[in-house]
């Protein structure tokens, strides 16, 4: 498998589907002969996530990542009086409500009473949305309309309801009058703050409706943008990153794109905020060029998730991909083995330009407005300097 997804497609670019997901456990053979191939495929593409079970609570048996984002805590199954064996296969969520954070921070500046209250109001309506969506399937399971699903899964009794947030930099941003951002201590307590708040929700939810109920780091690959530009139409003066043409929020409750920390700095702020997540959270660490060698790639995800609790990291390389040569570590907008024999400027040769735009790989000239101009203003880590910080 490793081997196939490392030799990519005949262009060379990466298989972006399925996602693997490895889970790290206390007893993880780092030293094992398949890991050189898993982190050399780590290395170059950065294709596979990586499940802490090293320095968190949690066991493997307990979790389900039903895709990039999507974490499900079998534990809440267990407290229905499931047992995991049967139950386990038979979960999921039944749909993403995403919450936009900077909307609210604009509209109750220095009213933080105000926001709470506001953002109780959203997850009650967000509470009814995914309530009637699950009336809805439940029926139709129940009435021979999804004879299959009916067949594999029958009840939806194990299902999550999830609600998301986006845009946390922007609404510390725009309720502190731009005084603070994330990146800040207040922001950061701000945050925590917030996020208790949404887990407050969820549990009552939980309790109010008898079903499962989940706070998810949504993707939000769409929704970033789409919010941006909504709000842009309705308040001139929101802050909000990018560009006046295309604007987009920070993902949930990540650090802002230009963020110029180095890695540790970068983890040990997302630590404090990424475990507040029942449902699913993910730390992307975006680097400029391949790391070097499989070795060095294996050590960053070995301290990585013993040093840190983060529940879910990736290795994130920028790679090129030239019509001619294939992969090009890096980014590249022209082939540099094809512009050594180039006759001018008009015989370059374009290349794709490959990274994550946020739980998946893609090339940039498919990214939306928005995360175009996310991706403009990324600050990426230095592959060779973060392994030296690491060895």
């Amino acid at each position: 498998f490793i081997e196939v997804m490392m030799h990519g497609d005949c262009k060379g670019r990466a298989f972006t589907f399925p996602i693997p997901t490895y889970n790290i456990t206390k007893d993880f053979n780092w030293e094992h002969s398949n890991c050189a191939a898993l982190f050399e495929m780590t290395a170059k593409y950065g294709l596979p996530y990586f499940q802490n079970f090293i320095n968190s609570d949690l066991q493997p048996n307990m979790v389900r990542s039903m895709c990039c984002r999507l974490q499900l805590d079998l534990r809440e199954l267990l407290k229905r009086g499931n047992g995991l064996f049967g139950s386990a296969e038979q979960t999921g969520s039944i749909g993403v409500v995403t919450l936009n954070l900077a909307r609210l921070g604009y509209i109750y500046k220095n009213n933080y009473e105000g926001l709470e209250n506001k953002l109780s109001d959203l997850v009650e309506l967000a509470k009814k949305s995914l309530e009637i969506k699950r009336k809805v399937i439940q029926s139709r399971i129940e009435t021979g309309l999804f004879p299959y699903t009916g067949r594999y899964l029958g009840t939806l009794r194990n299902h999550f309801s999830t609600i998301g947030i986006n845009g946390m930099n922007e609404c510390i941003r725009n309720f502190s009058d731009n005084k603070y951002d994330i990146a800040t201590q207040e922001g950061v307590e701000f945050a925590q703050k917030l996020l208790d708040k949404m887990r407050e929700l969820m549990v009552n939810a939980q309790v109010e409706t008898g079903h499962l109920y989940n706070l998810e780091a949504t993707p939000a690959e769409g929704a970033t943008h789409r919010f941006a530009r909504e709000d842009k139409k309705r308040f001139n003066d929101i802050i909000q990153a990018g560009t006046s043409q295309a604007p987009y929020y920070t993902n949930s409750s990540q650090l802002p794109a230009d963020y110029a920390g180095d890695i540790f700095d970068l983890m040990t702020h997302q630590e404090r905020l990424q475990g507040k997540y029942t449902g699913g959270t993910v730390l992307h660490l975006y680097l400029g060029e391949r790391i070097a060698d499989a070795e060095s790639c294996k050590r960053l995800v070995q301290k990585s998730l013993t040093q840190f609790r983060l529940p879910y990291i990736t290795i994130t390389p920028t790679f090129s991909i030239c019509p001619e040569h294939g992969y090009i570590s890096g980014e590249h907008q022209f082939c540099p083995k094809c512009d050594e024999t180039a006759a001018d400027e008009n015989n370059r040769t374009e290349c794709e330009v490959w990274t994550r735009v946020m739980g998946y790989f893609r090339p940039v000239s498919q990214f939306n407005a928005g995360k175009k101009s996310e991706y403009k203003e990324r600050v990426t880590l230095n592959s060779q300097e973060v392994i030296r910080q690491v060895v």
